[in-house]
């Protein structure tokens, strides 16, 4: 079945959430390519995230085709954090509320289950993101803050500021870890 005939038969319970594997770098790049709006990496970060950090990030499967990631790290210095850097969704699939259930079973991965806090960057005029991350916070039941992080003057061509958004502190259950 061809990505773009998803749309159609497209069912929450046929999709198949894991962590990335080295040899999905490649598809990782073409699937932020084809979302058309998130800022594209080389396909050498690809499939260095998906090597060396392939823990820490999601894919979503449909059918055996990847529709869905998280490209994601734990910052060294933040040891009970998980930085979430891209989410991409295939542009058949936006508005299945896929994003909100990819954030879930991103922190359910087993090295991201440990953490207290998401954070992320999120440009000022990226309000679908905003709504996502503030939509997780509030199925959490935990504080959603935002502060200034990265300036207009740190970006170049006039990229948008990206504020820090704070996630947490999580607990899971049996208490806090």
């Amino acid at each position: 079945m061809h990505i773009d005939s998803i749309k159609n038969d497209f069912n929450l319970k046929d999709v198949n959430f894991r962590a990335a594997q080295p040899n999905d770098g490649l598809t990782l790049w073409q699937l932020v390519r084809d979302t058309g709006v998130l800022d594209l990496n080389s396909p050498y970060f690809y499939v260095l995230m998906a090597t060396d950090f392939g823990e820490t990030c999601l894919v979503v499967e449909h059918n055996e085709q990847i529709v869905g990631a998280i490209i994601g790290y734990h910052p060294p210095k933040q040891k009970q954090t998980v930085f979430c850097w891209q989410i991409a969704v295939h542009p058949t699939l936006q508005g299945h509320q896929l994003g909100q259930h990819m954030l879930e079973q991103w922190l359910s991965l087993p090295t991201n289950k440990p953490c207290r806090w998401v954070t992320a960057t999120v440009a000022t005029d990226n309000e679908p993101s905003h709504k996502l991350f503030t939509r997780f916070a509030q199925s959490l039941n935990v504080p959603c803050e935002w502060a200034p992080h990265f300036e207009v003057n740190q970006f170049p061509f006039g990229h948008a500021a990206e504020p820090l958004v704070r996630i947490g502190p999580i607990v899971h259950s049996g208490g806090a870890v």
